[in-house]
Parts: C-alpha cells; sequence; structure tokens
C-alpha cells in the first residue's frame, strides 16, 4: 500500500488528525500543512521560540505512522555532519591489512569509497532507498546554522536527493516529509524559501491556548487553567527578553497543580515565575508590583465578562 494512503484528505482532515494527537493547530497552518503533504513540498515554519513548530514535525510522525529523522541545527554544522562522510578510521584499517595479506592494490581502491565506508548522517538517512517508509526529516532552528550551510540543503529540498562525487546520486525513491524550522534571529536565504510551503507560527490567542491546555494537561481544575490562560496572555504584552511560548505554559500549569494551587495568588506567581521566565532580568522586571498588576487587570478582564 502506497504510503499516500494515510494522508489527510482535507484541510479538516488534517485539523482533525492533528488534534487526536493533541497539537491543537489553526486554520490557516492546517491548511499549509495539508497543502505541503498534498504536493510534496518541504515546510519551512517561522516564529518565536515556544510556539510549537518543532512539534508540528513531532506529530506528523506520529499521526502518519512516520520515523522522525532530526537535523539540529548549530553554528559551524557542516556537510559531513548533517549528511554523510567516510569512515577513514576504517578505511585506514582495510588499507593496513590489504598491505599485510597483500591483496590488489586497484581493487582497494574502488572498494575504499563503496556504500561500506559510508556514514550516513540526517539528511542521506531520510533520502536512503532503504527507508520503508518515508519519513518525516525535521531541519530544526535551520537559523542556527551559517549561511553557507543553506547551499547543501538547495538540493534535498528541490530534488530529493544527494550528489556524492565517489558514488554517485542518492534519490529518495519517495520524498520525505520535511519540516524546518527558524526562530529568526536571522534571514533565511530566499533560495531556500522557495523550495518550501511558509507559515510563520504565533502565539496562540486565548482560547487557543486553553484548548490546547485542556488538551494537554487535561487533570488541570477549570478556574485555574482559566487564569493560567489570562496571565499569560497578558504577561505576552509586557516588553520582556524572551517570552513564555505554550511549552511554558503547559509547565507552569504542571508546577501549580503539583503545588496544590487552585487559583492565582501574588506569593505563588512570584515564587514560580522562572518556570515561565528563563532570564534574570526578566523576572526582575516582572517580579513583585507588575505580577500584582497583571493579576488585576485578570480579576478585572474576568468580572468584565
Amino acid at each position: 500500500m502506497s504510503s499516500n494512503a494515510v494522508l489527510p484528505a482535507s484541510i479538516d482532515d488534517t485539523l482533525n488528525l492533528l488534534l487526536q494527537h493533541d497539537y491543537v493547530a489553526e486554520r490557516t497552518l492546517a491548511t499549509t500543512v495539508f497543502l505541503s503533504l498534498r504536493l510534496q513540498r518541504p515546510l519551512f515554519l517561522e516564529g518565536e521560540p515556544g510556539t510549537g513548530k518543532t512539534e508540528i514535525a513531532k506529530t506528523l510522525a506520529r499521526m502518519l505512522g512516520r520515523p522522525l529523522i532530526r537535523l539540529q541545527c548549530y553554528e559551524g554544522l557542516d556537510l559531513a555532519a548533517a549528511a554523510y562522510e567516510w569512515n577513514y578510521p576504517r578505511q585506514m584499517m582495510e588499507i593496513r591489512l590489504a598491505d599485510t595479506s597483500g591483496a590488489g592494490r586497484e581493487a582497494l581502491g574502488r572498494d575504499l569509497f563503496s556504500e561500506r565506508f559510508l556514514i550516513r548522517r540526517a539528511l542521506l538517512q531520510a533520502i536512503s532507498p532503504d527507508q520503508p517508509l518515508p519519513p518525516v526529516l525535521l531541519i530544526d532552528e535551520l537559523d542556527r546554522a551559517d549561511e553557507p550551510f543553506e547551499a547543501f540543503l538547495l538540493e534535498v529540498l528541490s530534488d530529493f536527493q544527494i550528489t556524492i562525487p565517489e558514488l554517485g546520486v542518492v534519490k529518495a525513491p519517495e520524498p520525505p516529509i520535511v519540516v524546518l524550522t527558524s526562530n529568526r534571529t536571522r534571514e533565511i536565504h530566499d533560495a531556500v524559501k522557495r523550495r518550501c510551503l511558509y507559515h510563520w507560527v504565533d502565539f496562540p490567542d486565548a482560547a487557543r491556548e486553553a484548548q490546547i491546555l485542556a488538551q494537554r494537561v487535561p487533570g488541570a481544575p477549570e478556574r485555574l487553567a482559566a487564569e493560567i490562560v489570562a496571565f499569560v496572555q497578558r504577561l505576552r504584552a509586557v516588553e520582556l527578553y524572551k517570552l513564555p511560548g505554550i511549552a511554558e505554559t503547559i509547565e507552569w500549569t504542571r508546577a501549580l497543580m503539583a503545588l496544590d494551587a487552585v487559583v492565582l495568588d501574588p506569593q505563588t506567581v512570584n515564587t514560580t515565575l522562572g518556570v515561565l521566565l528563563k532570564y534574570q532580568d526578566d523576572i526582575a522586571k516582572v517580579q513583585g508590583g507588575e505580577v500584582a498588576r497583571l493579576l488585576q487587570q485578570m480579576r478585572d478582564g474576568a468580572q468584565a465578562t
């Protein structure tokens, strides 16, 4: 059976399947995901950290029953670490064995750059014809890699293939599902973007964040969950170095439940800000008076409705 048989049949189907796997997507994102799957085009997601960009790749892998192959980008990432390299220690050992045994050097030279000396990294694994199903390939935080690395990706993103000078072209028999993410610490080159379908992933509004919380932390008391969402939504309006993402909202809810909190009060919020905020300057800016102000805004908003 073709793997296409398990792909969602419509945008609504995509929304429902994502929801069944605990990902509450807005319709525009579901539309882009559906088109990416249908057109077999890479999906490029940009947005603030903590908005669920990486999670969409993990969810697609679970949803479609595909293996997930992750390439975490970092400064200095190169072709050898991302796609393939030759096993030089093993090649040297083979040369020494050949010298000892007197085996023909010509045959050895041809063999040294064969498949058995090839170390496959994430990109090559993702397009390997040996994969039983096309995997989900997550190229995470591309903006952390150096700009020249993007040139390595172009052949993979456009033709789902890699050219190895000593071996030839390795091409995926069926394209993997590719998800690229960027926190936009720098601009990604247009050549990469042109090969992808693009979507900006923003922080959720209050209604969607409440739905996410209900899905991911189903045991949370209703009033506590509502206050958490209202507080975090107001906190994101404060000028901070790093705004709390969805993951922080979920983690804060679990932390407050571990403390048996049923509502938000100034002391509880002030003593648990480290779950929400990850920079001391941000905590110092919010702690005390700002927490009191946000809680009061939250109460006033609840009374007004």
